[in-house]
């Protein structure tokens, strides 16, 4: 249990049997009556965001998370397989649970899973990832448009709007928080 008047950004809750991440917080004192925490929840498995009021001083269940480094194997029809490079044990994670991280890692990664219990409720990927053109129409001598770009198919399934001079079979760098072409890696 954790008091309301210690709650942090990034923290985790379970209320009501939910998990909710603590995205904004606020310790209100008003003049009159009793001072409260205003708050902005962010559901862990659903995404879905409430604001909240709580009593200051009322206790709240904070969950517990674990991170672990698992390496990425292979994708098994709506699973993703994953194992432990220590114990060699392997974990499946259904699609849901990854969400859109699974656009940005390749088979022989080693990603940081965030688990509550034995369910993996997050992914914490790098800020950019390096990955390869599959598909993509070539550059032609002549395309130097300033800030145009064309979609390019990655070597996930991915597809990004890159510049024109990306070729297929060009590696790429990309911001995993937004999805778009950073640079050539």
């Amino acid at each position: 249990m954790v008091s309301t008047n210690s709650l942090k950004n990034g923290m985790t809750l379970n209320l009501d049997g939910e998990l909710w991440r603590v995205e904004y917080f606020q310790h209100v004192k008003p003049g009159k009556g009793g001072a409260f925490v205003r708050t902005t929840l962010k559901g862990v498995r659903n995404g879905k965001t409430v604001d909240r009021t709580f009593r200051a001083g009322e206790n709240v269940e904070q969950a517990i998370l674990t991170k672990r480094q698992l390496q990425y194997l292979y994708r098994e029809g709506q699973q993703l397989v994953f194992m432990d490079t220590e114990h060699f044990e392997q974990t499946f994670v259904s699609e849901e649970a990854i969400g859109d991280a699974a656009l940005w890692f390749v088979e022989g990664d080693t990603i940081e899973l965030v688990f509550h219990a034995d369910e993996v409720v997050g992914v914490n990927l790098p800020a950019s990832v390096d990955l390869t053109v599959t598909e993509t129409e070539p550059g032609i001598q002549g395309d130097r448009v300033s800030g145009a770009t064309k979609p390019a198919t990655l070597e996930t399934g991915a597809v990004v709007q890159v510049p024109l001079f990306i070729n297929p079979g060009e590696r790429i760098k990309v911001d995993t928080r937004t999805g778009a072409y950073s640079s050539r890696a």
